[in-house]
């Protein structure tokens, strides 16, 4: 899948991907013939709560939740995140305590400094080991019937590791907190069945599975105490005021239907295409290590963190090569500061700044690996050639 027609090949798709042309088919109606709001009662409102419904369906069974009035659709991940974390606190307030991880979205970690700092909340940051991986005693201890509401992440937007949220969200239960967990990267990516598990809410956002960007959708569980953080009218059955984006609804939905559709082709194909890129890269490129790589992770993520390089220099110059890539979460862009979860994982000094992650797609192929291969391990060598730090002059590194 390519950008443009200068055939850009596109390797940043946990940071958005492109819409699916039968995505875009699906929503065009809804732009024209099929105006109407879905709370007006003539036909034309009727059509579009109709739509509306047959998304809410359709997420549903993406998510494997038992009723589709458990899905309230939104504007994406971080208004779902929020309105989990914040209805939690209002729905036990005698209860003070959140327990996230050390590598959440700044969507969460923001909140959660705001209501550290003026609401008083007491925050528990449970961290990670050096391959990403969870510290399942340190969340055990933080556990008590003074917590709230855990929100932990499916899986990590910048390394791609899976943490086991259905077991988290378990001993969650034991002490009778509320479990949220932001899964903007793991749905439509790996199969999720929420009837199964203790999880009482969940988030995700359409662009990081081929659907608009600007809507998402909170899956709350019935049985779930939730207040709305936006007022107004009683759209989203008091959930969530104001006028559904009907368009947005639809391509949500049906991106969720083509995701759940591709679950095969994310797990086989374009993992092998992740490994090879993955291995070919290391092959070539001496002073790196893949993130992670020890820790189950997402089928089409890849951090690989070069030593003596900065990360920023090298996401230019293979943009220059037309190959698109970012120095870990898009979200921190515009940062010099080293990624959080780089520094809660312990990447080494010499590595830190050199992070570079490669998403992939279902609408990546082999010519556009071909691609990478052909221009990474000259653009380390150059920036290496440059640095003060060059690898030549330095100690290996241990990294992983």
């Amino acid at each position: 899948m390519t950008m443009s027609a200068n055939s850009h090949v596109y390797l940043d798709a946990n940071a958005t991907t492109a819409l699916d042309p039968r995505v875009l088919e699906a929503m065009l109606p809804y732009f024209t013939q099929q105006f109407g709001n879905p709370s007006s009662k003539h036909g034309g409102g009727e059509a579009a709560a109709n739509a509306v419904r047959r998304a809410r369906a359709q997420v549903q069974k993406l998510l494997g939740a038992d009723k589709p009035t458990e899905i309230v659709f939104n504007s994406g991940g971080t208004e779902g995140a929020n309105a989990a974390i914040l209805a939690a606190l209002e729905a036990a307030p005698r209860r003070r305590e959140i327990i996230i991880s050390a590598v959440e979205h700044p969507a969460v970690l923001a909140l959660c400094a705001y209501l550290e700092k003026h609401k008083g909340i007491r925050i528990h940051v449970i961290p990670v080991d050096r391959h990403g991986w969870l510290d399942i005693d340190a969340y055990r201890r933080a556990l008590s019937d003074r917590v709230a509401v855990v929100s932990i992440m499916w899986a990590n937007n910048e390394t791609g590791v899976i943490f086991p949220v259905p077991e988290l969200a378990e001993l969650a239960k034991e002490v009778g907190a509320l479990f949220h967990s932001d899964a903007v990267q793991a749905a439509g990516k790996l199969p999720i069945d929420l009837k199964a598990t203790e999880i009482d809410m969940l988030s995700l956002s359409a662009h990081k599975f081929h659907g608009p960007k600007g809507v998402g959708a909170l899956y709350v569980r019935d049985s779930v105490r939730f207040k709305p953080q936006i007022r107004g009218g009683h759209q989203e059955r008091g959930r969530r005021a104001g006028t559904e984006n009907v368009p947005g609804i639809v391509g949500l939905g049906a991106a969720a239907e083509l995701a759940a559709a591709h679950f095969d082709d994310e797990q086989t194909r374009v993992r092998t295409l992740r490994d090879r890129l993955e291995r070919g890269i290391l092959d070539q490129v001496g002073h790196a290590v893949a993130l992670g790589a020890a820790a189950e992770r997402l089928p089409n993520t890849s951090t690989i963190a070069f030593s003596f390089i900065e990360a920023e220099a090298a996401v230019m110059l293979l943009d220059r090569a037309g190959i698109a890539v970012s120095m870990g979460s898009a979200c921190s862009a515009g940062s010099f500061e080293p990624s959080h979860v780089l520094v809660a994982m312990k990447v080494p000094e010499a590595a830190l700044r050199g992070a570079v992650r490669f998403s992939l797609s279902r609408h990546n192929s082999d010519a556009d690996i071909d691609r990478a291969l052909a221009a990474v391990p000259g653009i380390v060598a150059k920036l290496r050639a440059i640095s003060p730090f060059g690898a030549e002059e330095g100690a290996p590194v241990a990294l992983g």
